[in-house]
């Protein structure tokens, strides 16, 4: 048995482009500082989105999120008061 090599005319493995690679980063940290909301979190974002090149409109969405204020919502059920 022979081991079949791909010709060099058969379809070939690619990678994503850099900036969609990095939007998809920036993306998953917005995401997750939306949803913990820590100042970890945060941080995790503004690292990221100063190290990477995001378009204009991309920064617009994060600068204006990390432009608002942090507010946490409290439970106020039983089940929280144990």
């Amino acid at each position: 048995m022979q081991a079949q090599h791909p010709s060099g005319s058969a379809v070939k493995a690619t990678t994503a482009p850099r900036h969609l690679l990095a939007t998809a980063i920036v993306g998953a940290a917005l995401i997750s500082y939306q949803i913990a909301k820590t100042p970890d979190a945060r941080a995790h974002l503004e690292q990221l989105a100063s190290q990477t090149e995001l378009t204009a409109s991309d920064a617009a969405v994060v600068a204006q999120l990390l432009a608002r204020p942090v507010t946490t919502t409290t439970l106020n059920c039983r089940m929280c008061k144990r």
